[in-house]
């Protein structure tokens, strides 16, 4: 053949250009567990710690917005260093290292956010993200980087490596959908997070000890690698140890708080209720006319105007808490019929077996969506309302609407009463906008605060009181003058008009209530 002239090779006879050889490659049944595995337990992580950080930050859009963010960072970071690592050592020697140390940071991260969550607890943006961070990047970036040694390994032939890559992405991206949808339909529903992260933990630890052990005995790992490996694995032993004895804010972890009831020092028959940290209801089991919190005995004179005691009402509660106006409402009017929206159905369990909660024909109680049952009940069926569905740190925006506010109205009768507890602090947007809101609907509106909230100066809470028809005010007044322990202010007329400024009215459409919440 003449030197010149270039050789031609017929393209069925080239031979295959090999980045790893076929030796090297994974099992494809191997390999694609591998990746749906890391996969899903980012998502599980992500799931497990919005639960994990929210007794300490609450569960806000920023919360949520961090959790996320946070993730999207862990798994960016952790595709990039696996695939560099993968490119400058064999990725066998890393593969079970790697789900060791995923499963080591995943049970550390339980006792980490513990004793980290006292110290940042509260709803600044720092404290928000840093938390987030110590509860879910380590491990979501060593998880991370697991896909791509799985994809260096694989790419055996490079006339495959579209193949290969796209294959092994469907199925982390598979991985990545079942671990949400098993995660929040299925997991957080029948175990506490701590279980969640715990079983995650083992689960990636013993995966990682077979995965080393398997490569092992098809002499594909050095030696160094598989006693890094035991060593990983006594580590993740301490780990999982320490996690066990790490505090918990908890007496029992709901689907939807952590919750805990504390006994009164000063009342022997005195229960708190604590959810997500925060003091939500105060029940007395020898007295339910005993209204501890000063809200509560706003919300009780608000009743007691409304109507006299031994008359009977219907009342509809959105929210139950440790059902201490239930209760009230039973106790001074015999005969009353309450029915309290709950979406919690432990929440409800907890109260029948240590607050004295005692459902039958004057109290029903109904697991579901407030906004979603309060659709159900008939047109001028209430006589008093009472929202308290709203925490310090957790407030259901879709219940603060002018939307919610008119099926309200549908269902208060013409002479009955919408009171609404509200948590705020300065700059007091929230609270200015939910009155806005509120006052859209029902054309008598009135505020209930103690003066140094009004004022701006303190956080506290508010109790909205709205009607149809004019309220009783002076009534009103006079009773919360005998019955609050301390000073209290009822706002009506153009002085709320002045408190409330121009402030916006919350729709379904447009309900910034987290922002409007935020302090820092």
């Amino acid at each position: 053949m003449d030197a010149s002239q270039p050789e031609v090779i017929d393209p069925g006879t080239q031979p295959k250009q090999s980045a790893q050889g076929p030796d090297r490659a994974l099992p494809p049944g191997l390999a694609a567990a591998l990746v749906f595995l890391s996969s899903g337990a980012v998502l599980v992580l992500e799931t497990a710690s919005l639960r994990l950080v929210g007794p300490y930050v609450g569960v806000t859009l920023q919360v949520t917005s961090s959790v996320i963010g946070v993730a999207l960072a862990a798994i960016a970071y952790g595709a990039w260093v696996g695939g560099w690592l993968a490119d400058r050592r064999d990725p066998r020697t890393l593969l079970a290292p790697a789900l060791l140390l995923a499963g080591i940071t995943t049970a550390l991260s339980l006792p980490i956010v513990r004793y980290a969550g006292e110290v940042l607890r509260g709803d600044a943006a720092v404290g928000i993200l840093l938390l987030t961070a110590l509860a879910i990047f380590l491990p979501a970036a060593l998880l991370s980087a697991i896909t791509p040694m799985v994809v260096t390994l694989q790419l055996g032939d490079l006339r495959r490596t579209g193949q290969v890559v796209g294959r092994l992405s469907s199925i982390g991206t598979l991985g990545g959908i079942t671990a949400t949808l098993v995660t929040g339909f299925v997991l957080v529903a029948a175990l506490p997070s701590s279980v969640i992260i715990i079983s995650l933990a083992v689960l990636l630890g013993l995966t990682g000890l077979a995965v080393g052990g398997y490569l092992h005995r098809r002499r594909t790992t050095l030696p160094r690698a598989s006693r890094a490996t035991a060593a990983l694995a006594v580590l993740g032993l301490a780990g999982a140890s320490l996690s066990a004895v790490a505090p918990t804010p908890c007496d029992v972890e709901t689907a939807y708080h952590c919750a805990s009831v504390e006994p009164d020092p000063a009342n022997s028959t005195g229960r708190l209720l604590v959810l997500n940290s925060a003091w939500h209801s105060y029940v007395d089991l020898a007295d339910p006319t005993h209204l501890e919190f000063a809200y509560t005995q706003w919300l009780g004179a608000v009743a007691d105007v409304l109507a006299p005691a031994g008359q009977a009402l219907e009342a509809v509660h959105l929210g139950g808490g440790g059902f201490t106006m239930p209760r009230y409402l039973t106790a001074t009017r015999p005969g009353t019929r309450n029915e309290v929206y709950e979406i919690d159905g432990e929440l409800v369990e907890l109260g029948r077996r240590e607050l004295d909660v005692r459902l039958g024909p004057e109290l029903r109680a109904r697991i579901g969506d407030a906004r979603m049952l309060i659709g159900e009940r008939p047109d001028r069926s209430a006589d008093l309302v009472i929202g308290d569905a709203f925490g310090h740190l957790v407030v259901p925006w879709h219940l603060a609407t002018r939307e919610m506010a008119a099926e309200i109205r549908r269902v208060v009768r013409p002479g009955g009463i919408y009171a609404q507890n509200v948590i705020d602090h300065p700059p007091l947007r929230f609270i200015r906008a939910e009155v806005a809101t509120v006052a859209a609907e029902f054309p008598h509106v009135a505020l209930i605060a103690p003066p140094a909230a009004i004022a701006g100066k303190q956080g506290a809470n508010f109790v909205i009181v709205a009607s149809a028809a004019p309220l009783p005010l002076e009534p009103l007044r006079q009773r919360l003058s005998t019955t609050a322990r301390e000073p209290v202010i009822l706002l009506s007329g153009a002085d709320l008009d002045n408190f409330v400024d121009d402030a916006l009215v919350l729709t379904d459409e447009y309900a910034p209530v987290d922002q409007l919440l935020a302090t820092a």
